[in-house]
């Protein structure tokens, strides 16, 4: 009678612990930090089978709710079945955070996200039906960084990045396999300039170009050095702004690289309108959250 109960008692346990269809906030202890995550998992989200992980990352000043309603990829999640994650990373509140994406980006960030972010991909395993071979990374601005950093130092979980309007923070890229990467960038993006920081930006400012990040990653997915460029047709109730797509690929594994080049497009979602003016404009000719979910199906971890 007593191990039938405390059979049942854990079967009990095991399934108070599954996360259902919705919102979710958790927290987890790294280091000395208190951090937290929000996860949503998708209507169609079924416990028996394994379900990919999509981390997105916030931008500077930003935190994972503000996030949510930024990307607007949890109508995506729903739509294609894999789990939104939204990290939040850290800073003054709870509101003004930032990720420790690189030497120099954002003040005096030395807070260990990598760590942090391989923790909560392990949390989400507890309470959900991950599918090891499809975690993927995307972020805006800072958190597009981080997206760069996660597939350097983390490449043994990430299987494939999606940049959206933030680049390479770092000198060295060693990933131990090769991460796909798909870059999207305005070229009038004024706070992460599409040709890199401005001579007059502060020296703490440290980040590559658009061209540069996507030449290093080139490199580390041993991809053919020249792309082949593709001009958009604009869209039906689209916009003015052109997009030019170039692909570099394959390379080793079948990994590529592609970088969507909107002109005159700002720092900004594409697909998505803006909540302000000062980030510029936003094309409606793509949309970030489809090309990305298209780029991510093609490319799980081998």
């Amino acid at each position: 009678m007593t191990l039938w109960f405390l059979a049942l008692s854990a079967l009990f346990a095991a399934d108070t612990e599954s996360l259902t269809p919705g919102d979710h906030s958790r927290s987890l202890t790294v280091g000395d930090k208190q951090r937290s995550y929000i996860i949503h998992v998708p209507k169609s989200y079924d416990p028996r089978k394994p379900t990919p992980v999509v981390l997105i990352l916030h931008g500077a000043a930003m935190n994972g709710q503000m996030m949510v309603l930024f990307s607007g990829l949890n109508k995506k999640a729903d739509e294609a079945g894999f789990l939104a994650v939204y990290p939040d990373g850290t800073g003054a509140g709870k509101t003004f955070l930032t990720w420790n994406a690189g030497l120099g980006v954002i003040g005096m960030n030395k807070t260990d996200d990598v760590a942090f972010l391989r923790q909560v991909l392990d949390d989400v395993a507890k309470v959900a039906n991950v599918d090891g071979k499809r975690v993927y990374a995307t972020g805006m601005s800072n958190g597009a960084m981080m997206a760069y950093r996660l597939a350097a130092e983390l490449s043994d979980r990430i299987a494939a990045i999606a940049p959206v309007a933030g680049t390479v923070a770092y000198d060295e890229c060693k990933p131990k396999r090769p991460v796909p990467v798909l870059h999207f960038h305005g070229t009038a993006d004024a706070l992460v300039p599409f040709d890199g920081p401005k001579k007059e930006a502060a020296a703490f400012i440290r980040f590559k170009s658009a061209d540069d990040s996507v030449k290093m990653w080139v490199k580390a997915n041993g991809c053919p050095r020249e792309p082949e460029v593709t001009e958009l047709p604009p869209k039906k109730g689209g916009d003015k702004l052109k997009v030019t797509r170039k692909t570099y690929g394959p390379g080793k594994d079948g990994a590529e690289v592609v970088l969507y080049v909107v002109e005159g497009g700002g720092h900004t979602w594409p697909g998505r309108a803006m909540p302000f003016d000062f980030l510029g404009k936003s094309t409606k000719n793509i949309s970030a959250n489809d090309l990305m979910w298209e780029f991510f199906k093609k490319h799980a971890r081998k």
